[in-house]
């Protein structure tokens, strides 16, 4: 049994392409293999920025022979008068056989010629070398580029191979123009800390060989190291680090040789909105929160980044990061003043310059589809009359952060804002706390808004954008949703079914889609149809 290993050496690749990368590999090879009888004891799959790596192991030396059992013409069709006919004779030169191999066995369909053929495995580092352009260019992903004037496309350039069958290098050649990348033992270590060549002797030594130069190419063990490191400073600054699964996902194909560094900023800070912070950190930082662990909503002043240079020069990669971040936090702080500087409800008017949708018109008209709508479930669950006015001005400040200076700069905090700003404007909780529930759930395991105001608006809001949408023809296909109109519509039924709501949803969409299809096409008469 042997060892193979194939490392494509790139520029730095997107972390998201890194990720996307290893798992259509984990599809495709395991299945390719079989497809060609090949069966492995185990494969590894490994990633960097710079690099993805697959390393098969158990591998036999070629393919096993292989036996079918082959139907040929009838016999009737195959033999006149005992001797072969042209069908016999074409189907015996087609399959690599003597007619006299032929068997004669009953069907259900009368008698046929069988044969029964033996094709020899092929070797298995030629069925590789066939298997291995297709592996790398059939990856998939966005924005590939070409290079070297040449017509390949990948996510990066490719500037080295390595393919190694146990100790021998198995060759592979990827020509574009003028450039031609060639198969060898050759890899790199990382760039900083071991800018040279590293020689790889065999394939089962890929791992250890590249430790050494060091570069962690498992991201399952990168992921262990990030996470026990980060939580280690932590400890150090008297806090909890903060680890969001997508933000630790990113950053383990963002690094080769991970070192955690804390940096701190001015204390000043901490009177900004958490979420601000956090978005400023987690977001556009790449960078991994301190909490205080007796109340975890508070921050602490310090942050964690996880660095891919010298560790020795900790310092001045904190200082650097440092100045990023104060100045980024500085501008959350001048837009958070700014924006409180007039009421939520003075924003609405600038809603009409947001555009919706282009058959659609602009936010503010959605606003007040979504302020009706919310009329005719309130009128349906029978609400008193101070709950329905508290509907409607929720409805009506649902979308108006959406042009605030805060929200202009991080689109991520809509909602949240929304309901800060609210508050600080003196709506009422109630009112405040539905402006943000009105996103939920903004994934299929996201939270559910637990307020009924809440529950209400965020229903208006995705029946409108369905209506809308459906209406105008623009269906979703395939993966395309773009207005994620599957999203909006497992929503509502989550929506109603948890909270519960004694709602009548048939009923609500025929009157929602009426009054959609009077008011944008008012000249058409079909619609008393929907009477």
């Amino acid at each position: 049994m042997a060892t193979f290993l194939l490392e494509v050496g790139t520029e730095e690749l997107p972390a998201q392409f890194v990720s996307s990368a290893l798992q259509q590999w984990r599809s495709r090879i395991p299945a390719d293999l079989s497809a060609n009888l090949l069966e492995p004891e185990r494969i590894e799959y490994f990633g960097t920025p710079r690099r993805l790596a697959v390393l098969i192991h158990g591998l036999s030396e070629q393919q096993p022979q292989k036996t079918e059992d082959l139907k040929g013409p009838s016999a009737q069709a195959a033999f006149k008068d005992g001797q072969p006919t042209q069908a016999a004779i074409g189907f015996a030169r087609k399959q690599g056989v003597e007619v006299a191999d032929f068997e004669i066995r009953p069907t259900e369909k009368g008698e046929f010629v069988f044969v029964c053929k033996v094709t020899e495995g092929r070797k298995t580092p030629e069925v590789l070398t066939e298997l291995i352009p297709q592996w790398i260019f059939g990856l998939e992903g966005k924005r590939f580029m070409r290079w070297a004037d040449g017509d390949l496309r990948f996510s990066r350039p490719i500037r080295w191979l390595v393919s190694l069958w146990d100790d021998a290098v198995l060759p592979i050649e990827i020509v574009n123009a003028e450039v031609t990348v060639k198969s060898d033992r050759q890899s790199w270590g990382h760039r900083v800390l071991h800018p040279d060549p590293v020689t790889i002797p065999s394939a089962a030594v890929y791992a250890a060989t590249l430790e050494a130069a060091f570069v962690q190419v498992d991201p399952a063990q990168r992921e262990k190291n990030i996470v026990t490191q980060v939580q280690a400073v932590a400890q150090k600054k008297k806090g909890v680090a903060e680890i969001p699964e997508d933000l630790l996902s990113e950053v383990v194909f963002l690094v080769e040789w991970p070192t955690a560094v804390a940096g701190s900023f001015d204390a000043e800070f901490l009177q900004l909105p958490s979420e601000v912070a956090t978005t400023e950190m987690v977001s556009h930082q790449r960078y991994f929160p301190i909490r205080d662990p007796k109340k975890t909503e508070q921050l602490l002043p310090y942050f964690i980044t996880v660095s891919n240079g010298d560790p020795a020069k900790s310092e001045i990669i904190a200082a650097g990061n440092e100045r990023v971040i104060r100045a980024r936090l500085s501008d959350g702080q001048f837009f958070f003043k700014a924006d409180q500087a007039i009421p939520l409800a003075d924003y609405l008017p600038k809603l009409e310059t947001v555009t919706f949708q282009a058959d659609l018109g602009s936010m503010r008209a959605k606003v007040e589809r979504i302020r009706a709508n919310a009329k005719l479930i309130a009128a349906q669950l029978q609400l008193d009359g101070a709950i329905a006015d508290k509907v409607d001005r929720a409805a009506e400040l649902c979308k108006a952060d959406l042009v605030t200076q805060m929200v202009g700069e991080f689109p991520e905090l809509q909602g949240i804002m929304g309901e800060k700003y609210a508050l600080a404007s003196k709506e009422s909780t109630s009112v405040a706390t539905a402006i943000a529930e009105h996103y939920l759930p903004r994934s299929a395991d996201d939270v559910l808004p637990r307020t009924p105001i809440g529950q209400i608006v965020a229903i208006s809001d995705r029946l409108d954008t369905l209506v809308c949408i459906f209406g105008l023809g623009l269906l979703p296909s395939g993966s395309s949703d773009p207005f994620a109109l599957r999203r909006a519509a497992n929503a509502i039924v989550k929506i109603i079914w948890s909270a519960p709501l004694s709602l009548n949803l048939k009923q609500l969409l025929h009157d929602v889609t009426q009054k959609f299809f009077r008011n944008t096409f008012p000249n058409i008469s079909i619609f008393d149809k929907l009477e």
